[in-house]
């Protein structure tokens, strides 16, 4: 077996079964879940239509690279979506099934194993990166969020050192799970590094078309454009459908940036097998092409959070986040309890799932930074995100209380 696969931590969703084992929830509540980051809205029916249309697409084996009419696709939506100049949709775009793989791969493409070998990754972060890392024969060095930025990863702490030996770096903008986005300034600096040290960026997007006020996120490209980087050098952006149009079974997503890094990933995804079905693709075409239903349901967000935060903002450290569909908040005021416990507990006595904080992050510089915290995906419908607030605000006065 691979020795490399002894690195790998349980996922965090093992880890959560783990501490529940043996716990019976009170009966007298149904259960809801918020533990699991996966879209509770319905799929668009004209998407489902678009798939169902173009089943004869199942009778011939798919390109790696995708088809034609997608990759132009891609590349316009990215041109409206961020303001940018003509993309070249041949060789700065490529189809994916789902950024979740691609992050993955890409980390296997552009890693050279040699010792000492880094890949930068936020912290707490997305457990791909971290396996990405470890599998491609690199070790992961983590960068703690700051609270008193907002949440946005502290790169500072590296040395210079250490710079000399990053390969990767992950950023995630829309933060999972914080709702950090990064500013002009941070990505200036982060293009700096690349050009100084030589290293990819590795952009993760996928939140991107969730968000709460008027001014979307910025984008990876659209700062590379704006501060002078058009051509993309070292930087590749992860985006997907599965948040943006509730489509998280159809695995459908893209990676877009540098020509000539995507040129090593695709002869990489040639051999991987990681090509998209072409009605996969055909449906993908339609959702990329839409905006109304982002629209919609960018809508049935927005009502989410501001009905819900106020109510959890009463007992609980807890803020609007600037994108995503997280809650990250803090719950160590109510009488010093952990994250473990307040999850625990809270399943016990009101049936309601949240996912500790510690499970998502690792101990580095000292701390780690989601202790104490819990992360809360108010992906369902209002009514049932509503009800789960109530029983944590109820839970958490108990604490107080106690």
């Amino acid at each position: 077996m691979n020795p490399l696969l002894d690195q790998l931590q349980p996922y965090p969703f093992e880890k959560l079964r783990r501490l529940f084992a043996g716990v019976t929830p009170n009966s007298a509540y149904s259960p809801i879940s918020l533990g699991i980051g996966e879209p509770k809205h319905p799929t668009p029916r004209f998407i489902q239509q678009a798939l169902a249309d173009n089943l004869d697409g199942l009778a011939s084996y798919p390109t790696t690279a995708g088809s034609e009419a997608l990759r132009a696709g891609i590349a316009g939506w990215l041109e409206r979506r961020y303001g940018l100049p003509k993309i070249d949709a041949a060789t700065q775009v490529l189809p994916v099934n789902g950024s979740r793989e691609a992050l993955f791969a890409l980390a296997q493409t552009v890693i050279d194993p040699r010792p000492g070998a880094l890949v930068v990754c936020p912290n707490p972060f997305y457990q791909i990166y971290e396996g990405a890392a470890y599998l491609s024969g690199a070790k992961p060095y983590f960068v703690n969020s700051d609270p008193a930025r907002n949440f946005a990863p502290d790169f500072s702490v590296l040395d210079e050192a250490s710079w000399r030996h990053v390969q990767l770096l992950y950023v995630c903008s829309p933060g999972n799970p914080t709702g950090a986005v990064l500013g002009l300034d941070d990505w200036k600096n982060l293009f700096q590094l690349s050009e100084k040290y030589g290293f990819i960026i590795a952009a993760d997007e996928c939140y991107s078309e969730i968000y709460f006020k008027d001014e979307p996120p910025l984008g990876a490209l659209e700062a590379a454009h704006r501060l002078g980087f058009g051509d993309f050098r070292r930087l590749v952006v992860f985006s997907s459908l599965s948040k943006r149009s509730n489509v998280p079974g159809m695995r459908s997503g893209f990676v877009a940036g540098d020509a000539d890094v995507l040129k090593q990933f695709l002869l990489y995804r040639t051999y991987h097998g990681g090509a998209m079905s072409p009605s996969v693709q055909a449906a993908s075409l339609a959702a990329w092409n839409d905006e109304t239903h982002v629209a919609e349901n960018r809508a049935k967000y927005i009502a989410k959070f501001n009905q819900v935060t106020p109510l959890l903002e009463e007992v609980l450290d807890v803020a609007l986040p600037d994108a995503g569909f997280y809650l990250w908040a803090k719950v160590d005021r109510l009488g010093g309890v952990t994250d473990t416990d307040f999850a625990r507990g809270l399943y016990a006595d009101y049936n309601v799932t949240v996912l500790p904080g510690s499970y998502l992050a690792r101990e580095a510089h000292g701390i780690n930074p989601g202790s104490n915290r819990i992360r809360m995906a108010l992906v369902a419908e209002v009514d049932e995100c509503l009800e789960a607030a109530r029983r944590i605000v109820e839970y958490a006065r108990k604490l107080s209380l106690s």
